[in-house]
């Protein structure tokens, strides 16, 4: 039986940079993956003449090299070169205002310029606004200082009362608190799908960590699709003496007692002298791959509370078009389609295929000309659904039946909202839905955020039962991935990697070699 120091399952992003993490720590790293390629949704596919990112539409967290973010300085610190485009814009949504006015807005990305747009939609909203930008950037210093090895609790009350205050409230609550004008607020609200709840149950702190980041920092998207990241992310593991398996799949753990100590897989037995690291959901580990004696208490009664709230079940068609975004009068990166301004009745809308009609388009040519072969441009759609039920009562024969309908209502959904029309411009198509996604990642329901972050299951909560320490949990058996400290994400799953792998790293030391 082969021996290694750690052993991560699941090369998507946490994946990744947990073993990144180990390895720089010089520690010796097995890397196991179930699919004959790297990184879950960061990867890509080819269609005929096309390459495809499945998912990644873009990161937070990257910046500029003057300034830089958590991503690029992680990326930098493991020795992986990613070749970067900044997207400009932060978004355009067309929808409509709370008191039914049509909304048409672009949002820059920079906070004054932020700031300076907003004011020019809603006179009146720059002084809230800035409120608005002087809280988030507290909250985001805090969480960084409450994620790391030595917390001071004099040092949290001295500095961050901002984040102490609205940390145990909703967003819609702390933005109605600024006396932020409707209109801002409605715009503002664009940003609830990409972390999968609606405004009234998501927590401020999530929301507040993940828009500062957008706006302050510019969002990017790797030159050759989110599989540029895992090759380099591999080639630099193996380059630090990692060793990684494709092709192998975990089928459940191995225990001495109470202490994971190894993987049973389809390629035979691998022993971790320290510990294993899952990038698989909990309720697969804890109900499938463990013995049920040796699951605590406590994360059963999690999971029973979270009663399988899965975030966003996303449902996305891929378009290669042979005409230029400038014939098909494509001018944004992107836009979201949204019925209304109301993020609650938005959500419910999503939990029926028959009402879900928010959707996000993405033309990656607007900010890379050379994505796509000379003279075409590739499009992609993306909604989510935030239930189940259509899908499991679906039937067999209705399931392409469904793939072309949606295909075909995001098509009309363009054409309709924003004047521009693909359809006899489509060389190739892909629809993928919940049931892709679910094959192909192992997540339940195609649900690839992991469970909602709640206001009661959301960053901080999750953040502060890590901090507990990691005692009552099982021995030396992480997960890791979107169900994890930072939700859901492409930079969030980097970081719940690390910071997972750090802990790893620490509970190590403490038991000593």
């Amino acid at each position: 039986m082969k021996e290694f120091d750690y052993i991560v399952v699941g090369s998507g992003c946490a994946g990744l940079s947990a073993s990144l993490e180990l390895a720089v720590n010089n520690r010796k790293v097995l890397l196991i993956e179930q699919h004959n390629i790297p990184g879950g949704c960061a990867t890509g596919f080819v269609r005929g003449r096309f390459e495809f990112d499945p998912s990644l539409h873009e990161l937070c967290g990257v910046g500029s090299e003057e300034n830089p973010g958590f991503v690029r300085e992680m990326f930098d610190k493991y020795g992986v070169d990613i070749e970067w485009n900044e997207v400009t814009d932060c978004f355009r949504v067309i929808s409509t205002y709370s008191d039914g006015t049509p909304m048409d807005v672009t949002m820059p990305a920079g906070k004054e310029a932020f700031i300076d747009k907003m004011e020019y939609y809603v006179p009146g909203s720059k002084p809230s606004v800035n409120k608005f930008f002087d809280l988030i950037q507290n909250i985001e210093d805090g969480l960084a200082y409450i994620s790391g090895d030595e917390i001071k609790v004099s040092e949290i009350i001295k500095r961050y009362v901002p984040m102490l205050r609205s940390g145990g409230y909703t967003t819609s609550v702390v933005l109605d608190a600024l006396d932020m004008p409707q209109k801002a607020k409605d715009i503002l609200s664009v940003y609830w799908s990409y972390l999968g709840v609606d405004m009234e149950k998501m927590s401020f702190l999530h929301y507040a960590s993940m828009v500062n980041s957008y706006v302050k920092l510019s969002a990017y998207f790797p030159m050759h699709t989110s599989h540029e990241i895992s090759v380099k992310m591999v080639e630099r593991l193996r380059e630090l003496g990692g060793t990684v398996m494709m092709g192998c799949r975990a089928e459940k753990f191995i225990f001495e007692g109470d202490k994971c100590v190894g993987v049973e897989t389809n390629l035979g037995t691998f022993k971790a002298k320290f510990g294993v690291l899952a990038n698989i959901n909990p309720d697969i580990v804890h109900g499938k791959m463990i013995p049920d004696n040796l699951v605590p208490k406590r994360e059963k009664k999690l999971s029973a509370a979270r009663d399988r709230k899965i975030g966003g079940r996303m449902f996305t068609a891929y378009f290669g078009l042979n005409k230029t975004a400038e014939e098909l009068g494509i001018k944004d990166y992107s836009i979201f389609f949204v019925g209304s301004s109301d993020s609650v009745k938005e959500y419910n809308s999503l939990k029926r295929i028959s009402t879900n009609n928010y959707v996000i388009m993405l033309c990656y040519n607007i900010h890379n000309k050379g994505f796509s072969p000379e003279g075409t441009s590739v499009v992609s759609f993306t909604t989510m659904f935030t239930s189940s039920h259509d899908f499991n009562v679906l039937e067999e024969t209705e399931y392409f039946k469904l793939k072309n309908m949606m295909a075909e209502r995001f098509i009309n959904i363009l054409k309709d909202k924003a004047g521009i029309d693909i359809s006899d411009a489509i060389e190739e198509v892909t629809v993928a839905s919940p049931y892709t996604f679910a094959r192909y990642l192992n997540a339940p329901e195609g649900g690839v955020y992991g469970f909602e972050t709640t206001q009661w299951d959301g960053v901080i909560p999750r953040t502060i039962e890590m901090t507990m320490g990691l005692d009552y949990k099982i021995k030396h058996l992480y997960t890791i991935g979107t169900s994890g400290v930072r939700g859901d994400g492409y930079s969030s799953g980097y970081a719940d990697g690390q910071i997972l792998a750090d802990r790893a790293l620490v509970q190590f030391e403490k038991e000593g070699e």
